[in-house]
């Protein structure tokens, strides 16, 4: 009896497992689209610092990162406990949020001037070349800027994880939020670094006595900014997928839309299975696109109408 207790005990706790395995790797897919965005974000944040101290900035950032998740994790699972019908409002809201930052994006060249851009650069440069400018109230400003970030970020990555695992036990849902909790700060704030030291890991070698270390050194330093420029993208068009997916779901009219578009889809003789694979995820694309699109709308009207009032005279 004790033994088949124990065996009974041990299968529990690895289908617990593979459950929270599983349910980690469907809600690390979801947010995908914060993920890729999070990349290009937090290694923009340490432009403009020293070669010297951008680890101990990322590290900073990093363990700011980890304090927000450990406030959002458990605030996601009292929601879950006390309040489940708030999940799904919230979800629409990240998903709105989302779309709203991936258009607000490409919209950027028309909502600021070139001229705003390279006075920020010039900003930058000034900073770090005048000795009378306190670098350390910028690099802690710069950190102070990042973690804001990152918590609008992990906020998301958190709601969108706890959409995957609604209706589960509460043992459960506690293993899957502190998985991807860990995993994505982890895995995020690695990269970063990576990202961020790339460049010097390229001069480094391109300065050895080997030719294929230099050839190679000279790939890191031509690839480094394309791959930041790429993350970029790579990341917005993510979060207008997951993003729009999320809204997909939360309307009844739109699943229906899509589920009857991807069936079309199917039909097609030759290339049918492959266009049922690819327009679901199309569609959500086109649907975060255009909430994205709705939302900066009433964000830039709302501050117009605020601005309005606010510098309206009194008779």
């Amino acid at each position: 009896m004790a033994a088949s207790s124990l065996l009974a005990l041990i299968d529990d706790i690895a289908t617990i497992l593979d459950d929270v395995a599983v349910m980690s790797k469907v809600a690390a897919k979801k947010t995908a689209g914060v993920l890729g965005d999070d990349l290009a974000l937090n290694a923009q944040q340490v432009t403009g610092v020293k070669a010297d101290r951008e680890l101990p900035v990322v590290w900073a950032v990093a363990k700011g990162s980890f304090v927000n998740k450990a406030i959002l994790v458990p605030a996601a699972l009292a929601i879950s406990a006390f309040l489940p019908q708030a999940i799904t409002p919230l979800l629409m809201i990240g998903g709105a949020y989302l779309c709203f930052e991936g258009f607000e994006k490409i919209a950027h060249k028309y909502l600021h001037s070139p001229d705003e851009d390279a006075a920020h650069h010039d900003q930058l440069v000034k900073a770090l070349s005048d000795e009378s400018v306190d670098l350390v109230a910028l690099e802690k400003e710069k950190i102070k800027g990042a973690v804001r970030t990152d918590f609008i970020l992990s906020a998301e990555i958190i709601v969108i994880s706890l959409g995957t695992v609604e209706g589960v036990d509460f043992g459960r849902q506690v293993a899957v939020l502190t998985t991807i909790a860990i995993v994505m700060t982890v895995g995020v704030y690695g990269l970063v670094a990576g990202i961020v030291k790339l460049d010097d890991a390229g001069l480094y070698l391109s300065q050895r006595a080997s030719a294929a270390a230099r050839g190679f050194g000279r790939l890191l330093l031509a690839a480094a900014p394309k791959l930041m420029k790429t993350l970029s993208v790579v990341g917005t068009a993510a979060m207008f997928m997951v993003g729009g997916g999320i809204l997909e779901h939360g309307f009844p009219v739109l699943h229906h839309f899509v589920d009857d578009a991807s069936a079309a889809a199917g039909a097609v003789a030759g290339i049918g299975p492959v266009l049922k694979a690819i327009v679901p995820t199309l569609v959500d694309a086109i649907i975060g696109v255009i909430a994205g699109a709705l939302v900066l709308g009433v964000v830039m009207g709302a501050k117009r109408l605020f601005r309005g009032k606010g510098g309206a005279k009194p008779a």
